[in-house]
């Protein structure tokens, strides 16, 4: 059985070797060297150029003072975007709570009010380190709850645990 083996081993090495050393005769390193360059830099221009999106860089970008921002103007919590959340959109592994309150806010960019819903996002631990803003413009006691927004908002869901406040444009204000 050994000689099966031996005999097997030996053809493979003999193939192996005759085209590793013709490809040698045929082929240079700087043959080579040269293809895979051109491969690279033929992918390099192929590749298309992808469309970035620089609004975030734009006017309506978030203010060195966050709590001033515009869409804040009833927020009582710590924000989403400090948060590993966004604006809008609640962090991974939290959820949006059921209820929430909603504020009048006004856009100093083009003078219009707008309703801005806040949302509290539910089920993680708050961020010891996530911005807190207090901004209660047009608060209402107690009594009218979906202007009231120092409410545990999470009570709805399941996870009843506050993590942060998203604010959300539901639209003009007539």
């Amino acid at each position: 059985m050994n000689s099966l083996f031996d005999r097997l081993f030996s053809k493979l090495d003999k193939v192996v070797e005759t085209r590793t050393r013709a490809s040698a005769r045929e082929f240079g390193r700087r043959s080579f060297l040269a293809r895979a360059g051109v491969s690279v830099l033929g992918a390099a221009v192929a590749t298309p150029i992808l469309p970035f999106d620089r609004r975030a860089s734009a006017a309506g970008a978030l203010p060195e003072d966050e709590c001033s921002y515009w869409r804040h103007c009833a927020l009582d919590g710590n924000l989403c975007s400090a948060s590993g959340g966004s604006l809008t959109s609640c962090p991974p592994g939290s959820t949006v709570s059921a209820v929430s309150w909603v504020g009048t806010c006004s856009n100093p960019d083009d003078g219009k009010d707008y309703l801005v819903s806040y949302n509290d996002c539910c089920g993680k631990p708050t961020v010891n380190s996530a911005t807190f803003c207090y901004t209660s413009e047009g608060e209402r006691p107690g009594y009218r709850m979906g202007l009231y927004n120092d409410i545990n908002w999470c009570m709805a869901n399941t996870d009843k645990g506050y993590h942060c406040t998203v604010s959300v444009v539901v639209g003009l204000a007539e």
